[in-house]
């Protein structure tokens, strides 16, 4: 897919982007780190070269920035909190995601710019329109090709991360921030079925990873004829 990308203009202003992007979401606790793996381990497996990321944290920067918003000790505020997700997504863009989409390759990333909309709008109440500004300027037009949505009720998704390791800053929020950032997710699915696919995780591995891979033959496919 082609894109026309906005930010630094004299940098990017027309380029072409011919890779695929591809974006993994969902809240805690949904299984993103399981299903990011089989979804890398099946593209290689398919000779597609994919450059695999994460927000916050896909750059140097972002690592420090990744640490500092997730410290549970860390005294953030709502607004900050989306600037400094902004300032790390604009140096991932810069430094990893548009590079490699204009090598050809696919980039898989755990989380983008559906993680702010669904925890900085829905969980902490930050307006819609505020976000949308933020994202025209530091992508411009550049979204996601498809973005794959892991759904999970809160509860079980609560139960999952507070069973099995430390607590960051978000995962220490409660029940009703998590219905609202599911919420949100799914109103954003339902908006755009084109580029939104909601996997359902609640259910054995083995289902949950041929219908991940049915979607991701079908984008394979098509591009393969286009």
């Amino acid at each position: 897919m082609c894109y026309t990308f906005a930010l630094h203009k004299s940098l990017y202003d027309l380029t072409i982007m011919s890779g695929f992007f591809l974006t993994l979401d969902g809240v805690d606790g949904a299984g993103k780190s399981t299903q990011l793996a089989f979804i890398q381990d099946f593209l290689q497996q398919k000779h597609i070269d994919v450059v695999c990321t994460r927000e916050p944290g896909g750059t140097q920067l972002g690592k420090s920035l990744r640490d500092l918003l997730l410290n549970s000790q860390s005294q953030v505020c709502a607004d900050a909190e989306t600037l400094l997700m902004f300032a790390d997504r604009a140096q991932h863009l810069h430094e990893l995601i548009i590079p490699a989409l204009s090598q050809n390759k696919w980039v898989l990333s755990d989380r983008f710019t559906d993680a702010t909309f669904a925890y900085q709008s829905g969980g902490r109440q930050i307006a819609k329109e505020k976000i949308e500004q933020l994202e025209n300027w530091v992508q411009g037009d550049l979204r996601p090709d498809l973005t794959i949505i892991l759904d999970i009720p809160v509860e079980i998704a609560i139960e999952r991360i507070r069973s099995n390791r430390n607590l960051d800053r978000f995962e220490k929020e409660g029940i009703d921030f998590f219905e609202r950032v599911r919420e949100s997710y799914l109103n954003r699915a339902h908006t755009n079925p084109e580029r939104y696919k909601i996997i359902d995780t609640n259910r054995t591995l083995s289902i949950i990873q041929n219908d991940i891979a049915q979607i991701l033959l079908e984008v394979i496919n098509q591009r393969s004829v286009s």
